[in-house]
This record gives structure tokens, C-alpha cells and sequence, in this order.
């Protein structure tokens, strides 16, 4: 078994820094809450939280919220149109400042996630992730990571991956909040920040199931 660092910080200080934090920052932005929400239900309709399932600490399935970013606008066959044609400029705000992202925070005080560690990613992916790159959940997902002050999408997955690893096995205090600063500061300065994925990287089951396919043609 692993010997982690940060033992007593990542066993009995994290989960009650991350409630504390959380209440504290949901009464003090309950006022942006309230606006953004009423701004979303005004400017594209309900539901106004988007959730979605994705896997927690030992792959437990949790709902994950966030604000709502576009609209349900269908195509005459009555299929969904492509997401950058569903995102309004309103949406495109909300994603490029992250304030789409503040629902998160009732996620961490329910403790489905932390304030930082791996981002919580497709549930469809759990298959794909190799023995090593299963601890990234063994602990909490996080609103905020390593992987994400570091190139953030921008990232090749097995990059991206080994980051998480990283931060896993060497979580500590100053380590958390150098991220939580670096974040802040991204934040501001809009970097790393993807509105609308276009980029060329696939989503990692595509990626690797073609990876494997690619494997079994080649023996």
C-alpha cells in the first residue's frame, strides 16, 4: 500500500476545512447565487442547475450541479443542435468567469467533493482509467486541481491523469492553498479557460477504445 503525504491534514483537517469554507463562501456569495439564478431562469429557461452524475471518492456516483449555460434548442428532427449553437453569450459569461461552477459548493458541504482535487470527470470513463490512474479516486474530486492551475484542458489526458496522481499522493495544506490561489488568480485572468471545447483532444473513452482497437489491428 501507498504511504501518502500529509497524513494527518488529508485524514482529519481537509473534510472540515473544505464544510467550513464552503458554508462560509455559500452565505457570502448567497446574494450572486440568488441573481445568477434568476438571471438564467430569465435568459434561458429552466431547469436553472444543470446536474449530472459523475463518480466521487471509491467511484460512488454523486449528482454534480452547476448554473445552467444553454438552451434546449432542438433541430427540426427534434435532436439537440450542437452545443456551441446552444450557448448564448450569457452563457459563454458565465462559463469564462466560472460562475458556473458556484453550485459546486453545496456539492463539497454535502462532501461529494472537496475545494481541491481531481475534477470529477464522465462516469462513461471508469473503464478506461488504468490501475494507477484509479487513485485519483480515492479521495474527493475537487471544484478545483492541480491539473487544472497547470494547462487545465489544454492537457493530453495521460498528462492530465498523472497529475492527478501527483496531487493525490502529495496532498498538504500549503499544497492546497498555493492551487486554491493559483486558481483564483486564472480565474481572474481568464486562462486555461474552455468555453466551447474545441480543441483536438477526444474524450478519453474514445481515445483509448481507439487506442485499443488500434493494439488489436496491429498484433
Amino acid at each position: 500500500m501507498e504511504k501518502y503525504k500529509g497524513g494527518i491534514y488529508r485524514r482529519f483537517l481537509k473534510r472540515p476545512m473544505d464544510f467550513i469554507l464552503s458554508l462560509i463562501a455559500i452565505i457570502v456569495l448567497s446574494p450572486l447565487l440568488i441573481v445568477i439564478a434568476i438571471l438564467v431562469k430569465t435568459k434561458l429557461g429552466t431547469p436553472i442547475l444543470f446536474k449530472q452524475r459523475r463518480p466521487g471518492m471509491n467511484e460512488e456516483i454523486f449528482t454534480m450541479y452547476k448554473f445552467r449555460t444553454m438552451t434546449n434548442e432542438e433541430d427540426d428532427n427534434g435532436y439537440l443542435l450542437p452545443d456551441s449553437e446552444r450557448l448564448t453569450k450569457f452563457g459563454e459569461f458565465l462559463r469564462s468567469t466560472s460562475l458556473d461552477e458556484l453550485p459546486e459548493l453545496f456539492n463539497i458541504l454535502k462532501g461529494d467533493m472537496s475545494i481541491v482535487g481531481p475534477r470529477p470527470l464522465l462516469e462513461r470513463y471508469l473503464p478506461y482509467y488504468s490501475k494507477v490512474e484509479k487513485l485519483r479516486h480515492t479521495v474527493r474530486p475537487g471544484l478545483t486541481g492541480l491539473a487544472q492551475v497547470n494547462g487545465r484542458n489544454n492537457l493530453e489526458w495521460s498528462d492530465r491523469l498523472e497529475i492527478d496522481i501527483e496531487y493525490v499522493r502529495n496532498i498538504n495544506l500549503l499544497l492546497d492553498l498555493s492551487i486554491i490561489l493559483k486558481t483564483i488568480t486564472k480565474t481572474i485572468r481568464s486562462e486555461d479557460i474552455t468555453v466551447v471545447d474545441k480543441s483536438s483532444i477526444k474524450d478519453l473513452d474514445d481515445e483509448r477504445r481507439t487506442s485499443i482497437e488500434n493494439k488489436g489491428i496491429g498484433n
